[in-house]
């Protein structure tokens, strides 16, 4: 039985910033107002006609997350890539990612957790590598999510939370089982699935034709849904819960924690969580009001930030977590 240990980090993020005053030259918004409820003060925005894609993005953080690992591309045995923004509605972009980088005939797995769904994607890695199946493993998260926002002031209560971003890691064999990723877990309550939606097109609501035939300018079942109090009174109990399963997994306490990075949803929960544990500034990063919320990426994201400016360092005990559509959420311990 072996341990998995994240080796190398990458990330990769538009050019384009996109501020609160810029939103709120199209739509009904300011900057007061989003600040004060999601903490975000920019994001990134793919620039339309750009090469950036789901998949190129995922592609570009995957080279620096290799490049950092020391290893070949040819070294990587599998590929999993965490997203709700495909390119294409099938195949999924994992067999993108391995056509760009030229690497071997290997796997390719996508996983559609949405905000959570690098925690799944790092999840699946890790138990890949402890049975032996396979040693090296790139794992992605990347979104594009401002080509499918309604921009307007009917969806400016969603459309000023979500960036886009890319995020990837290289998760490699550790044989010794006090480091690297000592647990994962994760949950999933389908009840509340429609609370963080977005319901077309799908095969088993309106699919494509529908859309086309009654050319509906007032649909909005094609753009994000999001009942937004409901979701952070979920989040803030689910994400408490899940951290302390981890930490008691692994006999430790909340003192114990060097390192916490939460799925960047919306900051107030990122704050109440870091209250409710006692933890300081420095044991939390946050990123969210630069990037805003990049779902799938943000936890690579912002832990691959952390990690560039020195807030992540050997032994520290770093703690992963995240909540999200579905409803699905989990956490993961590493001890770094």
């Amino acid at each position: 039985m072996y341990n998995s240990k994240i080796i190398g980090i990458g990330k990769y993020v538009p050019d384009n910033v996109v501020t609160n005053q810029d939103l709120s030259k199209f739509m009904d918004t300011s900057d007061e107002w989003i600040t004060e409820r999601t903490g975000i003060k920019e994001r990134r925005w793919v620039t339309p006609g750009s090469d950036d894609t789901t998949a190129t993005m995922g592609v570009k953080a995957a080279k620096q997350a290799i490049e950092r690992s020391g290893l070949d591309k040819d070294d990587i045995d599998f590929i999993i890539f965490a997203t709700l923004s495909p390119d294409m509605y099938f195949p999924g972009p994992g067999v993108q990612v391995q056509h760009a980088l030229d690497i071997k005939t290997v796997g390719a797995l996508d996983v559609r957790n949405q905000c959570s769904g690098f925690i799944y994607a790092l999840s699946v890695a890790d138990n890949f590598i402890k049975t032996g199946m396979y040693k090296n493993i790139l794992v992605i998260g990347s979104e594009l999510h401002s080509h499918g926002l309604d921009k307007t002031t009917r969806g400016r209560g969603v459309s000023v939370i979500f960036g886009d971003g890319a995020g990837a890691v290289v998760v490699s064999r550790e044989e010794d089982t006090n480091k690297g990723i000592l647990s994962t877990h994760l949950h999933s309550q389908g009840e509340h699935a429609e609370e963080l939606v977005v319901k077309a097109p799908g095969m088993g609501t309106r699919w494509v034709t529908d859309i086309i035939a009654d050319n509906d300018e007032n649909d909005e079942s094609y753009f994000p849904y999001m009942n937004g109090q409901f979701v952070f009174k979920n989040a803030v109990v689910r994400f408490s819960e899940v951290i302390m399963e981890g930490l008691m997994k692994n006999n430790l306490q909340k003192e114990n924690i060097d390192m916490l990075i939460p799925h960047q949803a919306n900051l107030r929960i990122a704050q109440f969580i870091q209250k409710k544990f006692g933890l300081t500034d420095d044991q939390v990063f946050n990123n969210i009001m630069r990037y805003g919320n990049t779902t799938a990426a943000s936890i690579p994201l912002a832990l691959c930030e952390a990690w560039e400016e020195g807030k992540i360092n050997e032994g520290d005990t770093v703690v992963l977590a995240a909540f999200g559509s579905g409803f699905t959420w989990g956490s993961v311990i590493i001890k770094w």
